[in-house]
């Protein structure tokens, strides 16, 4: 698994159950290599301008990210979880989309002095 891939993790939800959802694996965390993923969604009306993706199954990269539908990748859902959750990749996102998504994350967290 690499950062990148979307992949396919049992999450804890408010009701204390286990659910499978689809997450992007964004950054391997120290000091135990857990990751630092965002949340994948089929729900577009909570797209955030500016801020979240859109992975259109029109454009020419959606193939290889192994999903069914347009979909929307949320940088304000994110979790760490341990490999051991993860079941298994599905696909991955361009390096280009990566880029924009970590870009926008990093300016969202910058403080402004």
């Amino acid at each position: 698994m690499k950062e990148g891939d979307i992949v396919k993790a049992a999450l804890n939800q408010s009701d204390g159950k286990l659910k499978f959802r689809l997450v992007l694996l964004l950054k391997r965390m120290p000091p135990f290599g857990d990751w630092l993923v965002c949340g994948i969604t089929s729900k577009l009306q909570n797209k955030v301008d500016q801020f979240d993706v859109l992975l259109n199954e029109d454009d020419k990269y959606f193939k290889e990210t192994g999903l069914v539908m347009t979909s929307l990748i949320r940088l304000g859902f994110l979790a760490v979880i341990g490999e051991k959750v993860i079941e298994g990749t599905i696909g991955y996102i361009s390096s280009e989309i990566y880029t924009r998504l970590i870009k926008n994350l990093i300016n969202h967290l910058e403080i402004k002095i």
